[in-house]
């Protein structure tokens, strides 16, 4: 899985939230002061070397979209930072999450119920 630069990232959250759209297109869900079409443009084109973004042509201009799910791409980045911070053990991120004293107790009971049912699925096989 590639790792995006946060600007990559942020023209990702756009395409996902728009599925398909050109420059101008993702210019327009950016916050005042918008970057320029340049730089933005740019940025998709290293997106697509990296095939994370195809296009679609339409004379000379391109209309962009995702090759990746939000999903795949959160999975993948979940993934890794569980690897190269936690060394895959769930046990460690509970531990770190723990430590942090700004919980939310119904969040916590939440959690605790999400990884109940995760041990009876692990039971059932």
């Amino acid at each position: 899985m590639v790792t995006l630069t946060k600007a990559e990232e942020r023209i990702m959250k756009i395409l996902w939230k728009i599925e398909k759209g050109f420059v101008n297109d993702i210019l327009e869900h950016f916050p005042d002061p918008k970057p320029p079409y340049n730089s933005v443009s740019t940025i998709v084109r290293v997106l697509v070397k990296k095939e994370i973004v195809s296009f679609k042509k339409y004379g000379n201009t391109y209309e962009y979209y995702p090759l990746i799910s939000k999903e795949e791409y959160r999975k993948g980045q979940m993934g890794k930072l569980l690897k190269d911070y936690y060394n895959n053990s769930l046990k460690q991120v509970v531990n770190f999450f723990s430590e942090n004293k700004n919980l939310d107790v119904d969040e916590v009971d939440e959690v605790m119920n999400m990884l109940n049912e995760l041990k009876k699925k692990k039971k059932n096989g």
